[in-house]
C-alpha cells in the first residue's frame, strides 16, 4: 500500500511541476505557456489560465493529501513506546579483570596492576 502511495505521490509532484511551469508568467519568471492563443488553440488565454489554476489547486490538494497519508502510514508501523510503560534497562556491568590476590608491594613501589607514573617536581629549579 505504501509503495503504491509513494508512486502516486511522485506522479502528482511531477504533474504539479509541469502545470506550474505551463502557467503564464507575470514578471518574467519560469512560465513557459500562456503566450499567443493559449495551449495550442484549444482554449482562449483566459480559459487556459482558469484551467491551469484549477488543475494546480487540485494537484496541490492531492500532493498534501498523499503527504499526510504517507506520514500516517509511517507512524502506524511504529509500536507506541512510553518511558513509563517499559522498565528502565540497567546498563550492563563493565567487565573487570579476573580477581587475583594482591600482594602488598614493597615500600616505595606501586602495585603491578597500575602503570608507573613519574613524579612531577613541585618546585621549579632556579636558573642563574
Amino acid at each position: 500500500m505504501q509503495t503504491v502511495l509513494i508512486i502516486i505521490h511522485l506522479l502528482v509532484a511531477m504533474a504539479l511541476v509541469v502545470v506550474i511551469l505551463l502557467q503564464r508568467s507575470e514578471g518574467g519568471a519560469l512560465g513557459i505557456g500562456g503566450s499567443g492563443s493559449g495551449l495550442g488553440g484549444l482554449f482562449s488565454p483566459r480559459g487556459a489560465a482558469n484551467t491551469l489554476t484549477r488543475t494546480t489547486t487540485v494537484l496541490g490538494v492531492l500532493f498534501f493529501s498523499t503527504s499526510l497519508a504517507l506520514t500516517v502510514l509511517a507512524l502506524g508501523t511504529q509500536q507506541p513506546r512510553s518511558i513509563l510503560d517499559s522498565p528502565a534497562s540497567a546498563p550492563a556491568p563493565a567487565t573487570s579483570a579476573p580477581a587475583v590476590p594482591m600482594e602488598s608491594p614493597p615500600s616505595g613501589e606501586q602495585p603491578a596492576s597500575e602503570p608507573a607514573v613519574p613524579e612531577v617536581p613541585t618546585t621549579t629549579p632556579e636558573t642563574p
